[in-house]
């Protein structure tokens, strides 16, 4: 009967075993109280199950289906009165920018020095392709598929990536619930409530801006796609629906679930000394972002809590998740990871080119 499907039916037995093991693990984080319980949950699950060998696997559709969602969640965050907000803090969001690019500059630099002897085996510029795009703060399988073009290890470059956002994404939100912060954005009273015809037009014209995003080769086009459309209706004052809390949890669940899969027994394998090195500079990279945090939110008037997560080296969709269950800033959240992620991935390349031909190897 699942022929037709895109999947084998053992790759579907698969698929609904990990989505089990992934609600069980969210309803149990639920009833534990832990922050982001739709995420977190499934994630460690998953990923403890992945590297002891389970034979875990995540549908592409599903996490596409699961960006999809979130995108247009938060865009319903940028009313015209919070779009002027962030439009007028456009300086501390071109400062987050500055400070990624710079902080991936140093973190790249740092495991070019760390490992240059160790992984003898990669020649000069080997090495330091692999090392730049594996510091770059961007999109793991962007910044992958750009390395390659590079002659990077890209095993390497995806390994550190991966493990850096699996970090951010389990520490902060503890930190943060730790911190006691939440509760900073109120939607207005029409955005709370959930109309069947307009969520139909707002799945439909968000679908629209996704699919317009993939044909045009964009990054994580799904998220962005709809993302841009929602924030495009929802600064115009338009107010079709709220967006099903059932919906946006079944998000999260299928993007932890996505994430967790990643970590099989051959990635903890990964050369073990450049992952050791990728912990300790996340962990790094994850204080100095906090203390950069602290310094905005002095300049800006912003809670810190908001630019702890605007400014934190993990994936844009994971961070924005966060800022929205917690209620921390969801705008500015978004508004600082969104334009950090289009300025390395239009930036990385540019720059790493400009690089080898003032320092070539």
């Amino acid at each position: 009967m699942l022929s037709f499907l895109p999947l084998p039916p053992t790759a579907w037995r698969r698929v609904a075993l990990t989505l089990l093991l992934a609600y069980a693990s969210a309803r149990l984080c639920v009833w534990l109280q832990t922050p982001i319980p739709w995420m977190i949950g499934p994630l460690v699950a998953t990923s403890l199950a992945s590297v002891l060998g389970a034979p875990t696997e995540s549908w592409v559709p599903f996490r596409n289906a699961g960006q999809w969602v979130i995108g247009a969640a938060l865009g319903l965050y940028f009313t015209p009165a919070v779009g002027a907000l962030v439009a007028g803090l456009w300086w501390a969001i071109a400062l987050g920018v500055v400070w990624a690019l710079a902080l991936g500059l140093g973190f790249g630099a740092w495991l070019r020095h760390q490992h240059g002897a160790h992984l003898s085996s990669l020649g000069p510029a080997q090495l330091r392709s692999t090392t730049y795009f594996a510091g770059a703060i961007g999109g793991a399988s962007e910044m992958t598929l750009i390395a390659e073009r590079h002659g990077a290890r890209t095993d390497l470059v995806a390994a550190a990536h991966s493990l850096r956002v699996l970090m951010v994404t389990l520490a902060i939100p503890f930190v943060l619930q730790f911190w006691d912060v939440q509760g900073l954005d109120r939607l207005p009273d029409a955005l709370r409530e959930v109309h069947a015809q307009g969520l139909l037009w707002l799945a439909g014209l968000t679908l629209g801006g996704a699919l317009l995003m993939r044909h045009l080769g964009r990054a994580n086009p799904w998220f962005m796609g709809a993302l841009l459309v929602t924030v495009g209706i929802t600064l115009s004052g338009v107010v079709l629906t709220a967006i099903p809390v059932g919906l946006t949890n079944a998000a999260q669940l299928v993007i932890g679930v996505s994430l967790g899969v990643r970590f099989t027994p051959a990635f903890v394998h990964t050369a073990p000394r450049w992952m050791a090195s990728v912990a300790l500079a996340s962990g790094v990279m994850m204080g100095l972002c906090a203390a950069f945090a602290w310094v905005l939110a002095a300049l800006t008037g912003l809670h810190p809590a908001t630019l702890v997560l605007g400014t934190s080296p993990g994936g844009i969709a994971e961070m924005a998740i966060t800022a929205k269950v917690l209620q921390l800033g969801v705008p500015m959240v978004t508004a600082f990871q969104v334009c950090r992620l289009v300025a390395v991935l239009v930036l990385a390349e540019p720059v790493y080119r400009l690089w080898m031909r003032l320092r070539p190897v």
